[in-house]
Formats: C-alpha cells, structure tokens, sequence
C-alpha cells in the first residue's frame, strides 16, 4: 500500500489515504519520494478550478527521491538512482509530438496529479520515460520546483532560440519569475524584472535582473517602448497587454507561462506592423528537463524555497494559498 495525503473535496483539507498502485508495469518505476514541491496548480486540482479533478486527488507533482522499484522492460534507471518527476508521469509514445521528442505536447499524456495519484506520498509511480536523473551537485531539497517551474520558464529559451545578447524582460517576479531571472542571467541576457512591489526590486537584481521597472507606473512602461527581444509573463492576473506589446522591439515575443484565465485583449495593429508575436508554452519534454537541470548545476540556479515537513501539510498549502510564500514551498520527510 502505498500512504499518501489526499483531497477529497474541492478546498478540502488533505487528510491520510492508503491506495494499492497494483502490479508494476513492466514500463514504469516506483520512486520513494524525498521531497515534494507544492505548486499553484496543485491547488488548481485540489479546489477542481480546471474542472477534470477526480476525488480523492493526491496532488504532487515536484517530486525528488530516489527509485525503489524498477519495471521489467526499464533499462535507463536503476534501483537506488536520485530522480525527479514533474508535470507528466506517461505519454503515449507514438503521436508526432512523442516521436519527435516534444513528449511534453502529448494530446494524451499522463498527468501526474490528474487521474494518477501524485507525490504527496511515501511513493508514487511513472513510466520510466518521464521520470528524469538528477546529477550529482543539485541540491536536492530545492529542486523539485524545477522540475515544474524552473522548466516552464527555460523552456522557452529552447524554443525560440533566445541569445546571449537578447534582451529579456519577465513580469512577475515570484514563484516562476525569481526562477526565470536566474536562467535569463545564466543564459548571457540583458535582463529586466518588471515587478510591482518595491520590496522586491533589491532582490530581483540579487537574483539575475540587471534592471527593474515598476509594472505599476505606465510612464515607466511606455518609457521602455521597442527595448525588448521578448518578454516572458508569469502572472495569472489581467494586465494591459497593449501597453507591454509596445515595449517590444520588432519582431519581438509576449510569451506567456502564467495562466492567465481572461482574454487578451490585443490591437492587432501592434502586431502586424512591427511583426511582433504573441505565444505560449507548457512544462518541457523529458529532455528539455534534464538540459534544465545540466543548466542549473553549471549555473548555479536555485529555487528560493520554504520547508515544510509532509506532516504540516495543510499549514504549508495555507501558507501557499495567503499568496506570502518565498517563493516555492517544498514537503519533506
């Protein structure tokens, strides 16, 4: 029996909850989860915001362990391995998108925490594919928001093929942005935090911002016009995109990672005569994930993080949900 902490009801308390995983299929692998970091979109599944929550719901999906059990037809990994798992615990392997190593875009990939049951447990299972080793010099207690946070945002940075000499602004500077900062600054851009606290500012230039600009006062946005190569939103909260748009240089990039639930509001204009570009992209493949993790070892990127032990629980996802956390908050044993 694997012992877990499970939702039974939208914004209920987690409570213990035993479930039997069944026999190991010959793809997958059993990890003994370490530590677990809690992310908004835990608690996305946890309230059924989405709307495809099944209950109970043992949410986790920032999982780092070591593997326990391995499958029959696994070749990769071994019993005793430090590995971490993220977003996706399975794919289906024959789509174009899995074929071509964009496993992350899988119409039909296993979420870890939707219809699976996650890491807020003593284990949890994956198929072998989408679980990733963890090398040797990463600090393995704040690492599990990299593996969900920490790649949603060097994802794009792979994907649209962003240089060292880029200029990259990021709004929002909290769970994702403090992380987005850091692998801008690795990767050898100009970088600009545009955040609205002003307790914040000291400490976005600490973690990577070369520049900051108040995201409150458009005098300092409107300021900024035609600077940016690209400009990557971590919020959830609706902003004048018009006025960001026009801080882009020609053919420059909105690229959103924060879900944003309202439309955007967009004039086209300002699209079509500077070509400018407006797009969007989820967690990354297996492989994007451990050039990731290579990144952030060589780069000394880390997750700022507050512990909690996976008997607090509940009072960490309260402390999650007052929106005070800094930045990322991770269970462990």
């Amino acid at each position: 029996m694997i012992k877990a902490f499970a939702a039974f009801e939208p914004h209920g308390e987690l409570k213990p909850f035993e479930y039997d995983p069944g026999q190991l299929k010959p793809d997958e692998v059993e990890i003994d989860v370490q530590y677990c970091g809690i992310c908004h979109s835990d608690l996305s599944v946890i309230d059924n915001e989405w709307g495809i929550t099944e209950y109970p719901v043992v949410p986790g999906h920032e999982v780092v362990g070591t593997v326990g059990k391995i499958g029959a037809g696994v070749k990769h990994l071994k019993v005793g391995q430090v590995v971490g798992l993220g977003w996706h615990a399975g794919y289906c392997n024959e789509c174009e998108p899995c074929r071509t190593g964009d496993n992350n875009l899988c119409a039909t990939a296993q979420a870890t925490i939707v219809g699976h049951h996650g890491g807020f447990a003593d284990k949890v299972r994956a198929a072998a594919n989408s679980v990733v080793p963890i090398p040797e010099g990463i600090d393995l207690e704040s690492a599990g928001p990299l593996f969900c946070g920490g790649v949603t945002v060097f994802n794009p940075l792979v994907q649209f093929d962003i240089k060292p000499t880029d200029k990259v602004a990021v709004i929002g500077i909290g769970g994702l942005g403090h992380m987005a900062l850091q692998f801008l600054n690795g990767w050898g851009c100009d970088v600009t935090a545009f955040t609205s606290s002003e307790d914040k500012k000291k400490e976005a230039l600490e973690l990577g911002a070369h520049h900051t600009l108040n995201s409150r006062d458009p005098k300092q946005i409107e300021a900024a016009a035609g600077r940016f190569d690209m400009i990557i939103s971590t919020v959830n909260v609706k902003l004048d995109w018009n006025l960001y748009l026009g801080t882009l240089k020609p053919r420059g990039r909105l690229h959103f990672v924060g879900a944003t639930l309202d439309p955007l509001d967009i004039n086209v204009f300002s699209l079509i005569m500077a070509q400018r570009s407006i797009s969007g992209s989820p967690v990354g493949s297996p492989l994007t994930i451990a050039r990731m993790l290579e990144f952030a070892k060589r780069h000394h990127v880390k997750p700022v993080i507050e512990k909690f032990s996976f008997d607090n629980i509940n009072e960490a996802i309260k402390r999650l949900r007052s929106g005070h956390a800094h930045y990322r908050i991770v269970l462990h044993r």
